[in-house]
């Protein structure tokens, strides 16, 4: 199903959660682990620079693009701006919470610039944005817009579509934020009811008889 949201002030918004699953909760107290192939590191202000094949992971979170700026603030809470090659797109992935016996959901993006504020548990796409969520390898559902807020706290997600001028070129067409939902998947039936019992026919009465071979 495609949903056409039509632009405000020459911007579209677009908030809606991504299904029933919730984001991977122990992801937010998990360890930053980042490659890179150059690193320069700022201990008096707490900021570290990373060039080059940047590969950050964070729990079932992981990012990958060009250069990561990362910065840590007075509470511990990291912040970063991770931004792609020339012509690029930055890439991040991330587990859903799903039910026992349920595939798995992963929550994909795309966008010239991804920022995260770890503090608010939010990522911010900027610029060819794209999100997708997968239902194990199936596509289900895919939004794309000039910057895309997701807030994995809240699984709420906003979009601005590209200002009218733009061509639409690798973006939203027209103007406009584009969204592709699939249906959601509709419940299982209840267990079907047991099939009537067949009649059960009573038993025979037997009468008591004082002669041998009973009544004749």
């Amino acid at each position: 199903m495609n949903h056409r949201i039509p632009p405000v002030l020459l911007l579209a918004a677009l908030a809606c959660p991504l299904g029933t699953a919730h984001a991977e909760r122990a992801d937010r107290g998990k360890p930053m682990n980042i490659e890179a192939d150059t690193l320069r590191h700022d201990e008096l202000k707490q900021t570290s620079a990373f060039s080059g094949h940047v590969v950050m992971s964070k729990g079932s979170i992981l990012l990958r693009g060009a250069r990561l700026e990362l910065r840590q603030d007075t509470d511990g809470y990291q912040h970063g701006v991770l931004t792609a090659e020339a012509g690029k797109r930055a890439f991040f992935r991330q587990k859903r919470d799903t039910a026992a016996g349920v595939p798995d959901e992963f929550v994909e993006g795309e966008s010239e610039v991804i920022e995260y504020d770890g503090k608010a548990d939010r990522m911010r796409f900027v610029s060819r944005a794209e999100l997708r969520r997968y239902r194990g390898a199936q596509l289900s559902d895919e939004i794309t817009g000039a910057v895309i807020v997701y807030n994995n706290l809240t699984d709420v997600l906003t979009v601005d579509g590209e200002r009218a001028s733009s061509s639409g070129a690798g973006g939203a067409p027209t103007g406009r934020a584009r969204a592709v939902l699939a249906p959601k998947a509709p419940p299982k039936d209840d267990a079907a009811p047991p099939a009537a019992a067949a009649p059960t026919l009573p038993a025979p009465v037997l009468r008591p008889s004082n002669r041998l071979g009973g009544d004749k």
